[in-house]
């Protein structure tokens, strides 16, 4: 789909309690909108898959989903409703018919279920709440609406369930979890276009672990690793951040912190961010073996939380916690390099970015 200015793009800005609107021209540029109160440590976006609802997380008291109506031509958002959520969640996401809202909470160390009416207004009661492993950082739905997964940073497991979209009820797989390597922290991670693949990023490493997905089953099986930091980085493994760090506390400033994952449209380049470092990492992808090969990291806003790829596969927006500013970096398909295009006003402790595409 060609960018224009009916692309629209969405910033979660915590410091602020507001969501930053944008509208995206054809050459990547950013126009500023309006800036919409939200709550204080507004956090995770969620765009419903027919494009008509935003939900944001909000991770101050009291816990709740803010439910907005994004208009196609403007991108303005218009208030619908505020449910509340079961905890803290710093990652929400929707299955494919948007009937559905999964919720992952890092500190609660669950994963949940809120039933999403017609009109875009969630539940206020959760249809489930699930205790999983320690710090559950992201909850989705595979391609085919039929498998959910959730990686537990602190255990190093990908739990894996099957999914009801009749009832909205999730039941877990056998065997309900895959174990990783000790340290590794899974945090977020994405399905390739084919369903065949699962690519999840560690927190602790900034590598990506491939996954084969069985379509008949649902169940995962590794097939590899890729580091997405450059030979020579003085970054080392991190640790799981806590409610309260251990005393003494932890001397920070080298760990390792990659945050967010990202494909492009066609499959072919996969990106993620280094808090730490303040970098982008970029992958190319085997269409065959889905097989993941380092290409290189490029610089961009300070302690990237979040960022995402244009409908078009063109351009990348990224957002820093520490910045006041976003960037807006042009993708070169061939090699997967970034080239910065621009950095454009934003808001305060940025940390997720949403955009939305509509067709002419």
């Amino acid at each position: 789909m060609p960018v224009s200015a009916r692309t629209h793009v969405y910033i979660s800005n915590a410091a602020d309690g507001e969501i930053g609107c944008h509208r995206m021209q054809s050459d990547g540029t950013l126009q500023p909108g309006a800036r919409v109160k939200a709550a204080d440590a507004v956090g995770p976006l969620a765009v419903s898959p027919d494009r008509r609802f935003l939900y944001a997380a909000v991770r101050s008291q009291p816990y709740c989903v803010h439910a907005y109506a994004i208009d196609p031509g403007s991108g303005g958002l218009t208030a619908l409703s505020i449910s509340p959520l079961a905890a803290s969640f710093p990652y929400i996401s929707l299955d494919a018919t948007g009937r559905y809202l999964f919720g992952a909470s890092y500190h609660g160390h669950l994963i949940s279920v809120n039933a999403v009416g017609t009109d875009g207004r969630v539940a206020a009661a959760p249809l489930q709440v699930i205790p999983v492993g320690r710090n559950a950082h992201s909850v989705r739905v595979d391609r085919s609406n039929h498998y959910v997964y959730a990686p537990t940073l602190g255990s190093d497991q990908m739990f894996q369930f099957v999914f009801d979209a009749a009832s909205g009820r999730l039941s877990s797989n056998t065997p309900a979890v895959v174990q990783m390597p000790p340290g590794t922290g899974p945090r977020h991670f994405v399905t390739s276009g084919d369903n065949r693949f699962v690519y999840v990023l560690s927190e602790l490493l900034a590598t990506v672990t491939t996954f084969a997905l069985d379509a008949g089953t649902g169940l995962l099986t590794e097939t590899g690793v890729a580091s997405g930091l450059p030979s020579g980085s003085p970054l080392m493994p991190g640790a799981p951040r806590l409610a309260v760090d251990a005393s003494p506390p932890r001397n920070r400033a080298r760990d390792i912190w990659a945050a967010d994952i990202h494909l492009t449209p066609d499959g072919g380049l996969l990106y993620i961010s280094e808090r730490t470092s303040s970098t982008l990492g970029a992958f190319s992808v085997s269409a065959t073996t889905g097989a993941l090969k380092y290409l290189g990291s490029a610089p961009t806003e300070t302690q990237p939380r979040g960022f995402a790829i244009d409908p078009g596969g063109k351009f990348i927006v990224a957002c820093g916690e520490k910045s006041d500013t976003i960037s807006v970096h042009a993708i070169d398909a061939a090699s997967g390099a970034l080239a910065p295009l621009g950095q454009f006003p934003g808001g305060k402790g940025a940390n997720w970015v949403e955009i939305v595409g509509f067709d002419h």
